[in-house]
């Protein structure tokens, strides 16, 4: 079958390799569309200690069922479907506990076992989910929108809720709407690319500013601070600013995915006079199904956030445009 993969870092080709076998609790699955994740950008570049190379990347993928194993009982070829790329033992005190992002044996599809970027992937019964009538385009999105569900479920937004997020790309276009959707009254959104904000009010942002600017016009759009900030950048020069802008008893959402050796100074005196509460949210924890409800009750447009599709044989120029085209949201490839 054919693959693209990350042979060492900064070094990827595109070759034939054997189809992955299955056992018999696992489905086979032919992938229609699979998406570039920062995560993958990290791989690349020998910044994520879990990934082996050489490997296949992609944790953002659907396609159809090719074949199941011996024990499959929900899925039957043709079936169309996406995969929670993360595989938790069940048998950790995290696990035992029902926090399953946090298991000690994590495996993950994509990063530690070879991913969407390919003909074909291998994945666990216990972790594949239908997708209805919702297009591979879209089903590919499904595993970012449970990252957001995961961390909407450790900030619960309130009802009339004012939102700052830092950071315009795809996530920050999903948790934009996500938001929204779960009561924000005001969703504001700061980048530094003009052409990301434009699409954000597009999507209907509240207020869409350049990064430059916000400081002079936060005042203005949030008298108080903002109930939320959220980081979906990972740039800890940014993370930094989070508490500048929360009201007293406001949260700070650590979403982006910062380098693990980077370190941000906040006042702790500032946190403990203002009764700010700072959150992390990691990965998905059994969100898929909130995604998926989440997407197919059309509250979620994704057709601004897929910007770019190509072939699989243009992986190299897909990882390119995921870096350096700054009219880019989310590049997939089509298989």
């Amino acid at each position: 079958m054919k693959a693209a993969r990350f042979t060492k870092p900064l070094h990827t080709e595109v070759v034939d390799i054997p189809q992955p076998a299955i056992g018999t609790d696992d489905v086979l699955i032919r992938v229609k569309a699979a998406g570039i994740c920062g995560t993958d950008i990290h791989i690349l570049k020998g910044e994520y200690a879990l990934a082996q190379f050489p490997m296949v990347p992609g944790h953002e993928f659907s396609g159809e069922i090719a074949a199941v194993g011996a024990n499959v009982t929900r899925f039957q070829l043709g079936d169309r479907v996406t995969a929670d790329p993360n595989i938790p033992c069940n048998r950790c005190e995290n696990c035992q506990r029902n926090e399953p992002n946090q298991c000690e044996n994590l495996a993950a599809i994509g990063v530690t076992r070879d991913g969407g970027f390919a003909e074909y992937v291998s994945a666990p019964e216990s972790v594949v989910f239908p997708i209805g009538d919702l297009s591979y385009s879209d089903a590919a999105l499904i595993e970012p929108l449970a990252c957001v569900a995961w961390g909407l479920k450790r900030v619960q937004i309130q009802a009339g809720d004012r939102v700052l997020i830092f950071g315009a790309g795809p996530m920050g276009a999903l948790l934009a709407q996500a938001v929204s959707a779960a009561g924000a009254s005001q969703v504001d959104i700061t980048d530094v690319n003009p052409w990301r904000l434009s699409v954000m009010e597009d999507l209907g942002v509240t207020h869409a500013v350049l990064s430059d600017d916000l400081p002079k016009n936060a005042k203005a759009f949030a008298p108080k601070g903002y109930d939320v900030v959220v980081d979906a950048t990972g740039v800890p020069a940014v993370i930094q600013q989070t508490p500048g802008y929360a009201r007293a008893r406001g949260k700070i959402w650590i979403f982006g995915v910062a380098p693990d050796n980077a370190m941000v100074s906040f006042s702790p005196y500032d946190i403990f006079k203002r009764d700010l509460s700072i959150i992390g949210s990691f990965a998905v924890n059994r969100t898929f199904h909130e995604a998926i409800m989440l997407l197919q009750s059309g509250k979620i447009n994704l057709e601004p956030i897929v910007s770019h599709q190509l072939p699989l044989d243009a992986f190299a120029e897909g990882l390119r445009l995921a870096q350096e085209d700054p009219q880019r949201m989310k590049v997939q490839f089509s298989l």
